[in-house]
């Protein structure tokens, strides 16, 4: 007779014990329970210090477990940077959104990726301003309704939504750059996988990692939990491709920790 085999869903030690404030259907909060089971999984939550955004995960450090800071709209990256410099042995998270990152915050990312700073980006891309509304974001969708936009982005106006993936990883100091969804259960753990990846980079010093994540904000484009998936799955996706963009880990010298020592010793000043 085969032992019964008990499985135990519980909360990972990297998450406190609180209420999410999040919509229904939002991905904030599978995002969350990712990153804290990373983080588990790697033994790195008493180095980890996380940057939470301007935006609705503005309250993130109610939820982690770990040291995290919040930061002015745009800057988390020059913050990370700074502080990855001066304690290179600390794991550093950069979690923002797509208004903070695409939009004020542009030439911060593109700026630490040029760099190849040492650093992990975790960007949420719903393609909208949710804390403020529903208004337009520099990843809306062409046609896409928002509250500044109610015929639709029209491209002829405000341009064409940015592949903030693929603008990263033409830059040579990007070492590894991806994409993945939620909007299936296997399409989440492949998140899970691309987190912990890049997290890894991270830790042998290889350089800048960043994975961008289509997530879902049901509330802002006035859809059902169940609808704002498929509109993940069809028009999300056919603009935005998932996948590895590059991944140059493996060719890449463990330099950046001991470059990182150097400058915190005075070294070339």
């Amino acid at each position: 007779m085969k032992e019964e085999m008990e499985k135990v869903f519980e909360r990972p030690r990297s998450l406190k014990d609180a209420r999410f404030h999040y919509c229904p259907g939002c991905g904030h909060s599978i995002l969350h329970r990712i990153v804290a089971e990373c983080v588990d999984r790697l033994g790195i939550r008493e180095r980890t210090i996380a940057i939470a955004p301007v935006g609705c995960a503005v309250y993130a450090y109610d939820y982690f477990d770990f040291d995290v800071l919040e930061i002015p709209h745009g800057r988390p990256p020059a913050a990370a940077t700074g502080i990855k410099r001066s304690l290179p042995d600390r794991i550093v998270i950069s979690y923002q959104g797509d208004g903070d990152l695409a939009a004020i915050g542009m030439g911060e990312i593109i700026h630490a990726a040029n760099r190849g700073e040492n650093i992990t980006v975790f960007f949420v891309n719903n393609g909208i301003y949710g804390m403020t509304g529903g208004q337009m974001a520099p990843t809306t969708l062409s046609g896409q309704w928002t509250t500044t936009t109610p015929r639709g982005r029209d491209t002829a106006r405000a341009g064409n939504p940015f592949r903030m993936a693929e603008l990263l990883a033409g830059l040579e100091g990007s070492v590894f750059i991806a994409r993945s969804s939620l909007d299936s259960p296997k399409n989440v753990l492949a998140t899970e996988r691309l987190f912990e990846k890049a997290l890894r980079c991270q830790m042998e010093g290889r350089g800048f990692s960043f994975v961008e994540v289509l997530s879902q904000c049901p509330t802002d484009w006035k859809l059902s939990p169940e609808e704002s998936l498929k509109w993940m799955a069809t028009r999300m996706r056919e603009f935005f491709p998932l996948g590895v963009f590059k991944d140059n880990a493996a060719n890449t010298a463990p330099a950046c920790a001991e470059g990182n020592k150097r400058l915190r010793a005075g070294e070339g000043r």
